[in-house]
């Protein structure tokens, strides 16, 4: 994260890494999101249009909250759109597509000491890792990242609530945690 910089490009980079991680989101699923899909005060997340076209709401901790702070006040002075636009030229404020997003992640994978090719979905995976080592209960972690299928008809009586004030509890994560991001291999 530190290697994204601190200029427009940098931050929207960053966001977009803190929403991937913390929040364990697909990269089509982040880069569909509008600013009024977040809900900072309750620590939630809406996913409109989740994979298979589901709608889902999902939770993300005050460390992430914080990161995207920087990221949402530079938002604020562009064409409005989603979340994640493109900054520069004459399609400033358009959706940025998921292709621009994966090949301006790998530079500052690079410039981190990535040594394997950084994929996205690797920040997805290491969300579920993360929060199975935390100790949050299998059923929360499925619910914020799988198609259960058949098993979500036991799943129905956790609402999201339950999922949101699990997530709010995960703890800020620390250089360690980032070297072990950076160095995953999938």
């Amino acid at each position: 994260m530190r290697a994204t910089g601190e200029r427009p490009d940098g931050l929207r980079l960053r966001a977009l890494i803190v929403i991937l991680w913390r929040a364990g989101l697909r990269i089509s699923e982040a880069l569909a999101l509008a600013e009024t899909d977040l809900n900072p005060r309750r620590g939630a997340v809406i996913i409109r249009r989740g994979k298979g076209g589901k709608r889902r709401e999902i939770g993300m901790d005050r460390w992430a909250w914080e990161q995207l702070e920087p990221w949402l006040t530079t938002r604020a002075m562009l064409p409005a759109a989603g979340l994640f636009c493109v900054i520069h030229g004459p399609t400033a404020g358009r959706r940025w597509e998921a292709s621009a997003a994966r090949k301006q992640l790998r530079r500052p994978a690079e410039a981190a000491g990535v040594r394997r090719r950084f994929a996205p979905h690797q920040l997805r995976h290491a969300h579920a890792v993360e929060m199975a080592h935390e100790g949050p209960q299998r059923v929360v972690i499925q619910r914020q990242h799988a198609n259960l299928g058949i098993t979500s008809i036991y799943l129905q009586g956790i609402d999201s609530s339950e999922i949101i004030t699990t997530v709010h509890s995960r703890p800020a994560p620390v250089t360690l945690v980032l070297r072990f991001v950076s160095n995953a291999t999938y």
